[in-house]
């Protein structure tokens, strides 16, 4: 007769390959951002790994800091087709960064980062948020009725779009924008119709995003050094080779729409700052003090708390090099294995009050990209990773945002701010809803 301990250690084996063996995939469909609780509650509280099975394969789910160790670390972990293509053909466009990695992926990479992630690129972006998220308080103040998420749309598709160097009216930029905010509304949810928009809004994208790329190497644009179409248009692979117009196009939207997606962000802010009203007088108070929308201290520690603690995406899918084990769960080389972004930035072992909202843990944190838990924008080094490099613009948009929602011109009203936890991805139903108060919509330092 087997030991007893024998017993149970083979008993554990079995439930855990058997965990493992299940497809879980249609319950992320099912259960939206409560997927991941559901997955966490199979292991011991506190764990950084779980089993799970993906699209048929056997999978481990990681959280925390050990967890982004892992998911990033290129000897074990790679991307290359991790991602479903219901998503990465959506949301990403086909052949696009997101899908390599190694050398290739950096030396793509490296363009992304000199067009996004350099500190001048940050810079010539924040007057664009500030005159158009100026626009949006003067449409208030008249009596406009445009959501927080529908103005963070607009404002940041027009600022985006002028600072990559596009041409067009400022209506054709909005209305654009409304298509590549389509497009993040609609991949996640393959069983409504938005995801088959979100196809055609895919394919309008990348025609006309082809189509800018053939006009500057046609020499019918010129668009400034430095630039994103500029720099798409005459980017070369490893070999020298120019990318295809339509490839280039593709990584021209994956350096805008990124921002767009920040509106949705700003929904959520819309919320948070109707239920602090304390929250939105202090950032009132900076604002009027400093004489600018952008980059207030409190205003960013805001946007950070907001990155923290909104869902938006839940988690991202890697492919298993080598045989990969984590806190007792182990996965064979070609399996999955799946990091938890909502459950690492509200991780109860890394945060401390990971439950509450607190922007004040944020306030004087400069260095955010030394907080390994603390990936809404992904982990890791950005030049070296696959942490988006768009992510100090994406900041410095959201803070803006939650300066000019914070202006005492402005009422966010408080129907429609419920969200829907199953969706993906999900927002406040309404947007945030906005009103002028009658005390006219521009920002306080402009009344002087």
């Amino acid at each position: 007769m087997q030991p007893r301990a024998t017993v149970e250690g083979m008993t554990s084996s079995i439930t855990a390959a058997a965990r493992t063996l299940r497809d879980d995939s249609p319950k992320i469909l099912l259960r939206g951002y409560g997927f991941g609780e559901r997955i966490w509650k199979r292991v011991r509280p506190g764990a950084r790994s779980a089993p799970m099975g993906l699209l048929g394969d056997p999978t481990i789910f990681v959280r925390g800091a050990e967890g982004v160790e892992l998911f990033y670390d290129e000897s074990r972990i790679r991307r290359h087709g991790a991602m479903p293509g219901i998503v990465q053909e959506t949301l990403f466009g086909h052949g696009s960064v997101h899908s390599l990695d190694g050398d290739e992926h950096r030396h793509r990479k490296a363009t992304f980062l000199d067009v996004a992630y350099e500190d001048a690129q940050v810079e010539r972006l924040r007057p664009l948020l500030e005159h158009e998220w100026q626009v949006e308080l003067d449409a208030w103040g008249a009596g406009g009725e445009r959501s927080a998420y529908d103005a963070a749309v607009g404002a940041f598709g027009r600022a985006v779009m002028r600072w990559a160097g596009l041409p067009g009216t400022a209506d054709a930029k909005t209305r654009w924008a409304a298509r590549l905010a389509q497009i993040v509304n609609g991949f996640g949810v393959p069983y409504s119709p938005e995801y088959a928009l979100a196809w055609l809004n895919r394919s309008w994208s990348d025609r006309h995003a082809q189509h800018l790329i053939e006009a500057v190497r046609d020499g019918d644009l010129d668009p400034a050094d430095g630039t994103a179409l500029k720099e798409w248009a005459w980017h070369r692979d490893r070999g020298g080779v120019l990318l295809s117009a339509r490839l280039a196009g593709i990584e021209l939207q994956n350096s805008m729409r990124p921002m767009i997606a920040v509106a949705r962000f700003v929904a959520f802010a819309a919320k948070e700052l109707h239920d602090r009203p304390e929250w939105r007088e202090r950032i009132a108070a900076e604002t009027a003090d400093r004489g600018t929308l952008v980059d207030g201290p409190l205003a960013v520690a805001f946007a950070q708390e907001i990155r923290r603690t909104a869902p938006f995406v839940p988690m991202l899918p890697g492919r298993a090099v080598a045989d990969v084990e984590l806190d007792g769960q182990t996965v064979a080389a070609g399996g999955r294995v799946v990091l938890d972004i909502l459950g690492t930035n509200t991780d109860d072992a890394s945060w401390q009050h990971a439950e509450s909202f607190d922007p004040e843990r944020f306030v004087g944190v400069d260095d955010y990209e030394a907080l390994p838990a603390f990936i809404p924008h992904g982990g890791a080094d950005p030049a070296t990773g696959h942490r988006c490099p768009g992510e100090k613009l994406a900041i410095a948009g959201l803070a803006t945002a939650i300066a000019a929602l914070s202006t005492p011109g402005v009422t966010i009203l408080g129907e429609g701010l419920d969200v829907n936890r199953r969706r993906l991805p999900t927002k406040p139903a309404s947007g945030g809803r906005v009103r002028g108060t009658g005390e006219g919509g521009r920002c306080p330092f402009h009344r002087r």
